[in-house]
């Protein structure tokens, strides 16, 4: 009877525990540093260790192929342009093809073997190329990082080979992830498993070193990164429905654990949250007060669609609201910023969007603005 005693008490401890402490079995993976983000909404679905500094080994390279893709896109080069190796380019250790010093190669057999092969030689071929000099491109990159908020990151090189004051962190690396994968064309390439390119006096053997391409249903990039300092790396991107995810891992201790990582990573938020929208742009919020107006109300409307991610089972924690400027005060041009639409998770703002004034409201004449203010003292 006794035993029976103890082990009713031993169960009931057991479910008082679950019930209140879910934390302590919270989802976890092993790598040092990882990320994962939904690509339209950037809202943070998983962090850790998010924030420390580490060497990105090759996922550096997702900044050249980002200012690459951002130069094709104002014409300022094209995918069929010859770039000439140097002597530099030829020099790189690393993952490589092979360029040789003072060949031509067309620029998008260089994409091709940075984003599927990440070849080294190819990526600092592009960066002289579009640079004028190495060290040039390196100040683009670091410009174009500190454009896009990546207050943690430094580059000192376009390949990710081990140097000194070179280093971000899983959050920097999706935020440039999530630029990349804008560009369509770069998830082609990257979701190619082997190719074959024409380079001069000889064919290359190009080969995706992101073997997940084959495993993981969806997948279609992104970057690859591996050096005895930056151990396993690895930025992945895979979409299902009108859902796309971000994930970075960073400090994996083998090949294993970054896949294992990602994959757990993705199937984590594909399985744990779903996407909803909130507005679409151009809906209408009536009746939003402006002082001084002719009107005394107005009319504002969604700047853009909104959506956001919410985790299966907490769907009652999200509500929204529309906070409109201080001191909002006709007159105000159509168009103008008069307020936000914001979205809580309990108290926690996750997302907003900008009301804008749907027509000009114009001020109301000087009879009506005294005659008001004398309502209001009587």
């Amino acid at each position: 009877m006794k035993k029976n005693n103890v082990l009713y008490i031993l169960l009931i401890t057991i479910f008082m525990v679950l019930t209140i402490l879910p934390t302590t079995f919270a989802f976890d993976i092993k790598p040092e540093s990882a990320f994962l983000i939904e690509a339209e909404t950037g809202q943070v679905l998983f962090e850790k260790n998010a924030d420390r500094k580490l060497p990105p080994a090759s996922m550096t390279k997702i900044m050249p192929l980002l200012i690459t893709m951002e130069k094709l896109e104002e014409g300022s080069i094209s995918l069929t342009d010859q770039v000439t190796i140097s002597r530099y380019a030829e020099s790189m250790g690393g993952s490589q093809i092979f360029l040789a010093a003072n060949t031509q190669v067309e620029l998008e057999k260089l994409i091709k073997a940075v984003t599927i092969a990440s070849g080294n030689d190819a990526s600092v071929a592009i960066g002289e190329y579009i640079a004028g000099t190495y060290s040039n491109f390196i100040a683009m990159m670091n410009e174009r990082a500190e454009e896009l908020g990546m207050d943690s990151t430094n580059f000192s090189n376009s390949t990710g080979l081990p140097t000194t004051n070179h280093y971000s962190t899983a959050h920097d690396i999706s935020i440039m992830a999530r630029e990349l994968v804008k560009h369509s064309q770069v998830l082609h390439w990257a979701s190619i498993w082997t190719e074959t390119i024409d380079l001069p006096n000889r064919k290359a053997m190009l080969v995706n070193t992101n073997s997940l391409i084959n495993k993981y249903p969806s997948m279609d990039g992104l970057k690859t990164g591996h050096t005895q300092e930056a151990g396993y790396c690895l930025t992945a991107t895979a979409k299902k429905g009108d859902v796309r995810l971000i994930s970075v891992v960073m400090q994996g201790e083998t090949l294993t654990a970054r896949e294992e990582a990602t994959t757990r990573l993705l199937d984590y938020g594909f399985n744990s949250f779903s996407k909803r929208k909130i507005a679409n742009s151009g809906e209408q919020i009536q009746n939003i007060e402006v002082a001084n107006s002719a009107n005394k109300v107005a009319v504002g409307e969604i700047a853009e669609d909104l959506s956001i991610m919410v985790q299966k089972g907490k769907e009652n924690e999200i509500s929204q609201k529309v906070e409109v400027n201080d001191s909002l005060t006709a007159p105000i041009a159509k168009g103008e910023t008069i307020g936000h639409l914001k979205v809580y998770r309990g108290e926690t703002e996750i997302a907003k969007v900008n009301v804008l004034a749907a027509e000009e409201i114009k001020q109301a004449n000087i009879i009506v603005r005294l005659w008001r203010k004398l309502i209001n003292l009587i």
